[in-house]
């Protein structure tokens, strides 16, 4: 199957195999913004897949972006900062309908597989995290780089993060480093490496397997995944697994700020570690410090509670200022400036972080009739 031109923000095809069964694809087509995910990317893929789940001829669901340069870059988050200024709740909704599809598809009966080749980062992640099938190839860069903008690793992350081995999910939350396939495979984000150039043929695959029982489904395609996984090239070695031991050590300390001393002081030449230790200096302080109180409060939470918090805190973030200050600098006025207030980790108090877990004056759950 071609990239062809697409015209809808998501394609959407249903190919008939084997049996008269039919594989389900959904490409976001942005690709000029890495497939940001728009208000009416999330509308569009929640109708479909709930219209997929209850269609009995579907056998599997594809999802993938338009483009070379990746899935989905995340959220359009200048759209959301628009929102914040007018203060005319589309961001909160917004967000409250991105959460519901991430977890549609965590909880999805049916196979999701997601081709996350490129950008996957912030939202595309929340896609992609759920999904029963997660191919990442040799372009997978992967990272949750929201405390570059003051905004936080939304999306679930915090049910995902806390799962990586060691301290690495807080890690990755406070320093939005990137990562490439062979981490994804080694924390848990992703279950199988193939090379870009094996979609046509792993496609045709799909299309050419025996469906039998729909609950051999998600067995017929891991085998297949299988064989084309044997015969994959230029698998990357896993930096994480290589700095695993110096994640535990940056990360030791008996208190938050002296976990962020140990990152922030990094003055050694790794320029992956570096790189992590500027990112995190540089980095919305009040979000920074947001992160290991996230974590923390979400440890033996529900997968839906987490959203619910997730959604708390995004809401929040939109009514204070450092989201959009964040926003601007970054990708609206782009002088990489920001002027966030309080403007360091030491003036950061309590009352700050509660903020975010306020609930005064918002709606009622939107997440209450989820399973």
């Amino acid at each position: 199957m071609s990239d062809t031109e697409l015209k809808s923000p998501v394609d959407f095809q249903e190919i008939i195999g084997q049996n008269d069964l039919k594989i389900a694809v959904a490409t976001l087509n942005a690709p000029k913004s890495i497939n940001a995910l728009s208000f009416e990317m999330v509308n569009l893929l929640l109708s479909r897949l709930a219209q997929w789940q209850t269609d009995d001829s579907v056998a599997c669901v594809v999802l993938r972006g338009a483009g070379e340069r990746g899935f989905c870059a995340g959220g359009d988050v200048v759209h959301l900062r628009e929102s914040s200024i007018a203060n005319d709740g589309v961001g909160a909704e917004f967000f409250a309908k991105e959460y519901r599809l991430d977890y549609t598809i965590h909880t999805y009966s049916k196979p999701i597989i997601v081709w996350g080749s490129g950008v996957v980062m912030g939202g595309g992640l929340g896609l992609m995290a759920g999904a029963s099938h997660r191919i990442v190839t040799e372009t997978t860069r992967l990272a949750m780089p929201e405390v570059t903008i003051g905004l936080f690793p939304d999306v679930g992350a915090a049910w995902f993060l806390n799962k990586m081995p060691g301290r690495v999910g807080l890690f990755m939350a406070l320093t939005g480093v990137p990562i490439n396939a062979a981490d994804t495979l080694f924390v848990g984000l992703a279950d199988h490496f193939l090379n870009n150039d094996q979609w046509d043929s792993f496609f045709d695959g799909l299309i050419s397997l025996s469906w039998g029982d729909s609950s051999e489904h998600h067995t017929q395609i891991s085998r297949l995944i299988t064989q084309f996984e044997a015969q994959s090239v230029d698998r990357p070695d896993s930096i994480v697994r290589e700095h695993f031991d110096e994640i535990q050590t940056l990360t030791s300390g008996i208190t938050f700020e002296e976990t962020y001393q140990n990152i922030a002081s990094y003055s050694g030449e790794d320029e992956w570690l570096t790189r992590a230790s500027k990112t995190l200096k540089n980095g919305c302080p009040v979000t920074v410090a947001l992160v290991p109180v996230l974590l923390q409060k979400a440890l033996h939470m529900s997968l839906k509670e987490v959203f619910y918090q997730d959604w708390v805190i995004a809401v929040n973030c939109l009514r204070l200022s450092h989201f959009r200050e964040g926003v601007r600098a970054l990708l609206v006025d782009k002088d990489k400036n920001p002027q966030y207030e309080p403007n360091n980790i030491q003036s950061v108090t309590s009352m700050h972080i509660d903020d975010h877990f306020n609930t005064q004056g918002l709606s009622k759950n939107p997440f209450a009739d989820l399973d």
